[in-house]
């Protein structure tokens, strides 16, 4: 059985969607999902695809599958989804507390926001990736809320796109600061991880050539650890210092040092044995970590 997409484009689509009061603003809005009725659209073998940028307060208990996984939102939480990101409602899923808000891309266009979005990278990240949060950061993400819906609802003027955006921006940035708690409250699931990482990266790279297996991307080990890539970058960046490209990386240059210094096979030779289709490649990612080409690093010895 194939898949069934709905498509919700624009926020006036959204708001017929749920059967929902006429929106206020074109481009926003903050909707009381307790205030909608779930029966009145089809469930079964459903997936939608919303058009903007959404965070979910606590909206549901039940069942939510986003991407590959299964969320449960019997919790205090929040999640983030980007433009054209797959949601899936469970059959079992029904309305309890919370609130949905909803901007289109169109509202950052030209703005200093809009080119910083994709900064903000939880609105990447998978369900189970969740931001869980206590009663004083719900109070302040409760305020920002308030101040964009009463921006947006009363009378349009020349400050009223403006401030929309700073608190948008203020939202974003206390959801940053709480994922940051979150990474070092959460402290031996986030260890596990990260020595689960550097374990698949050692056997990665302790393969006799790479030729067949090419070069590792930061999906291929995200996708091992059951986790978005953007998360387990963040992730690493805030245990380690270094993103999950970094490490691959620098990986990649430690395999790529014993080879010059320990074996006779030509500067092709090798970058071919480390996965590159391209000797420049090698050479140019070479320099830009060890301030040499692999030639004069090799020389050195």
């Amino acid at each position: 059985m194939s898949n069934k997409y709905v498509d919700i484009e624009s926020i006036s689509d959204l708001h017929n969607f749920y059967a929902y009061a006429k929106p206020k603003h074109p481009l926003i809005t903050l909707i009381d999902l307790t205030q909608i009725d779930m029966n009145n659209r089809p469930k079964d073998g459903m997936l939608y695809r919303l058009g903007f940028y959404s965070i979910f307060f606590k909206t549901v208990k039940g069942i939510l599958k986003y991407g590959k996984s299964n969320y449960d939102f019997d919790e205090g939480s929040l999640m983030f989804t980007a433009p054209y990101q797959v949601i899936s409602p469970h059959v079992d899923l029904s309305l309890e507390e919370g609130w949905g808000l909803f901007f289109h891309p169109d509202i950052l266009n030209r703005k200093e926001l809009g080119s910083r979005i994709s900064e903000y990278s939880f609105f990447q990240y998978d369900s189970n990736e969740a931001l869980h949060i206590s009663d004083e950061e719900k109070e302040l993400i409760r305020v920002c809320v308030e101040n964009i819906k009463r921006e947006y609802s009363q009378n349009i003027d020349k400050h009223t796109l403006q401030l929309i955006l700073s608190n948008i921006e203020l939202l974003l940035n206390y959801c940053n600061r709480f994922y940051d708690r979150q990474f070092f409250t959460r402290a031996k699931i986030s260890n596990d991880i990260v020595q689960r990482f550097e374990k698949s990266l050692k056997e990665y790279f302790a393969q006799d050539t790479l030729i067949k297996a090419g070069l590792p991307d930061v999906k291929y080990f995200a996708a091992k650890l059951n986790l978005s890539a953007n998360y387990l970058s963040d992730l690493l960046n805030k245990y380690t210092g270094k993103t999950t490209q970094e490490h691959i990386h620098l990986k990649l240059v430690d395999k790529a040092k014993s080879l010059l210094w320990g074996s006779e096979m030509s500067i092709s030779e090798i970058a071919y044995e480390l996965g590159f289709e391209h000797p420049s490649h090698f050479t140019k990612l070479f320099k830009s970590k060890i301030g040499q080409t692999p030639k004069a690093f090799r020389n050195l010895n």
